[in-house]
């Protein structure tokens, strides 16, 4: 079993930047895709960014893409996310996922993850 926490969301304003971290216990993390998705009111859960075991591959969802930074800390079996330049369409509640299948592809799908966290509130507004 892996138990997986976010934390680091909270209020921001537009432009300005969080980093959200998902810390692992029950087992190490090391050799699992890890990955962040998010989910604002009245709409599915969408990928955000993802991470391969080794952090030498990343993902990203377009809308994302230049913003935002997934890495890892294997020593601290933790997943980042630093989010820059935030608008308000990235509120959303903000979730860390692994993929302990192995697999060298990063998937998009939700399904593809076995373990989530409990979501960390992300808000952006003026």
């Amino acid at each position: 079993q892996v138990q997986l926490v976010e934390s680091g969301g909270e209020s921001a304003q537009p432009g300005g930047s969080l980093r959200l971290s998902c810390a692992a216990s029950g087992r190490t993390i090391s050799r699992y895709t890890m990955a962040w998705f998010r989910q604002a009111p009245g709409k599915e859960r969408e990928f955000v960014a993802a991470i391969s075991w080794s952090g030498g591959r990343t993902a990203y969802a377009d809308s994302v893409k230049g913003r935002f930074t997934i890495s890892r800390v294997h020593a601290k079996n933790t997943v980042n996310l630093q989010m820059n330049r935030l608008s308000p369409e990235d509120t959303a509640v903000y979730y860390c996922a692994a993929d302990t299948t192995g697999t060298v592809l990063i998937k998009l799908s939700p399904r593809s993850y076995e373990y989530w966290g409990q979501g960390t509130q992300v808000t952006v507004s003026s």
